[in-house]
């Protein structure tokens, strides 16, 4: 296993730790997560019919209204969150739906985390010290 360790600045503290789930398209909360089950279900998203729970989720962004805090925080109250979120463009929507799930979430890393991070990897989070580390297999 490769090791590789990314600075960032931690947004919810905690520790997350999951296989990535890595998307460059911004992500709707209200039409773009199912909460009870945690699959995506926007049909023009990449990962539609993805499962997003115990995931830790690499996206760009949150899209739309205000639903992230809504739909993530039901999804918090049914266990079918992400275990944590890496993100590239920190809004009003993200930032809400993050607060409403309680779990780790850093952004603003020294490198970009798409160049990096692939859907498969395993992903540790440290919202508190704003720490990604990415194991690869050589």
């Amino acid at each position: 296993m490769r090791e590789i360790r990314l600075k960032g600045r931690g947004v919810y503290s905690g520790i997350a730790e999951g296989e990535a789930l890595v998307t460059k398209t911004a992500l709707p909360g209200y039409g773009g997560v199912d909460p009870e089950t945690g699959n995506i279900i926007d049909i023009f998203h990449e990962l539609y019919g993805t499962n997003i729970v115990n995931k830790i989720m690499v996206i760009r962004g949150a899209k739309g209204s205000s639903g992230w805090a809504e739909t993530f925080h039901i999804a918090r109250l049914l266990g079918t969150t992400p275990a944590g979120i890496v993100f590239t463009k920190m809004t009003s929507k993200i930032c809400l739906g993050i607060v409403a799930m309680k779990r780790p979430a850093i952004t603003d890393l020294e490198t970009d985390p798409f160049e990096i991070i692939e859907t498969g990897d395993h992903v540790i989070l440290d919202g508190n010290k704003g720490e990604v580390t990415i194991f690869k297999e050589v």
